[in-house]
């Protein structure tokens, strides 16, 4: 007989699951504290719930984490997982400790099918969809694997980025659940404003998550206008940088950050001109967006063809987009040692897509500079 996996489930799912059952809401409440907030995987520990349902829960659910195939600890105490999710694929997960927070970064694809040049989970294809379950237990694990490790009561994990393997829009039928049992206060109880999706511009599904589920939204821009951005992200030839941006200033209308996120991932020669920070400044106040620039040293990959910005020319960039008045931060780059930071994670995916074949392709599209202000008698080729 098949079971059901509880951790398949938002409050309203595992409700319904017990309806099923012959049982009230009251006990989906009870089952859903001692599955999250305690980590409880064995149905026979859950002392408050009757015994009959407990007899019941034995055939037909259960509480299936997934298995972790390595643990890699940083020098600066950033923790990275791989799991197993099956039929030859792996996926990663990340743990960041600061002084304020404890961050988890979490993966929703074994993979991913937007391919940006600049991102190593990229480059090895697509294979499919993580599960609710799937994204939920990585955090299931970690939270209560940490208070283990670090012999603390409380909760640890105070914010979650939708950051790791995969484009979160492009499964949103499984992301949704995954975020209301994140958000809700009988799980982890994270606030709407420490949930944080990152996506690269899947503009109807933008607009789905402002109306089902508003979250801190985090967009990949990565380049200020729309020929360089197209061989970046390939996904800006379907949903252009206007379009994008509208779709941003209408999710605001939802959100519970009065400004997005725009990620930056800092490419040397590529992107990391002054004109291009002019020309993002004029895009951004052209199109009416409030955001924040978070700026992202590459993280070098051989496959990428591409080279981290050097770190004067980073800082020259934030300072241009500061004195316009825009809030911009360098994001610090932390678990370089155990290939952890922003762009790194790549698991272990059996590829449906050829990725590596069309990836290869592209590292000679030739990228586009920032159009110049006033003409001149001579082009710089890139």
């Amino acid at each position: 007989m098949t079971t059901a996996n509880l951790l398949d489930f938002d409050l309203e799912g595992l409700a319904a699951f017990c309806e099923r059952l012959g049982e009230k809401r009251f006990r989906a409440t009870q089952l859903f504290r001692w599955i999250h907030q305690r980590g409880a995987s064995d149905f026979s520990q859950m002392t408050d719930l009757a015994k009959s349902l407990r007899e019941k829960l034995a055939t037909t659910a259960r509480v299936e984490a997934l298995p972790v195939v390595t643990q890699n600890e940083s020098a600066d105490g950033t923790i990275k997982w791989l799991f197993d999710v099956g039929d030859g694929n792996a996926v990663e997960a990340v743990f960041i400790p600061e002084e304020d927070r404890g961050t988890l970064c979490v993966s929703s694809q074994a993979g991913c099918a937007v391919g940006c040049r600049f991102c190593s989970t990229g480059h090895q294809g697509f294979s499919r969809n993580l599960t609710t379950g799937e994204i939920v237990a990585q955090l299931w694990f970690a939270e209560h694997f940490l208070r283990k490790h670090l012999q603390r009561d409380e909760r640890i994990i105070s914010n979650v980025v939708m950051m790791g393997m995969g484009e979160p829009l492009q499964n949103y039928a499984a992301l949704v659940p995954a975020l209301r049992t994140m958000l809700d206060d009988n799980a982890y109880g994270l606030s709407r404003r420490r949930l944080t999706v990152s996506t690269s511009g899947v503009v109807p599904m933008m607009d789905r998550l402002g109306a089902d589920c508003p979250v801190a939204l985090a967009v990949s821009l990565h380049a200020p206008n729309d020929a360089l951005r197209s061989d970046l992200v390939p996904l800006n030839r379907k949903y252009p940088i206007a379009e994008l941006l509208q779709a941003c200033k209408r999710y605001l209308e939802h959100a519970p950050r009065d400004f997005i996120t725009f990620e930056y991932c800092m490419l040397d020669g590529v992107n990391d001109q002054p004109e291009h920070a002019r020309q993002l400044i004029d895009l951004v106040r052209s199109q009416g967006v409030s955001c924040k620039f978070n700026l992202i040293p590459f993280n070098p990959f051989p496959a990428s063809g591409l080279v981290r910005s050097p770190q004067p020319r980073v800082v020259a960039f934030a300072k241009i987009l500061s004195e316009a008045g825009i809030v911009t931060t360098v994001r610090k780059t932390r678990g370089d040692d155990i290939d952890a930071a922003c762009g790194q994670l790549a698991g272990d995916v059996k590829d449906r897509t050829h990725a590596a074949e069309r990836m290869a392709q592209r590292r000679t599209v030739v990228l586009h500079p920032a159009p110049a202000r006033a003409p001149t008698s001579t082009a710089k080729e890139q």
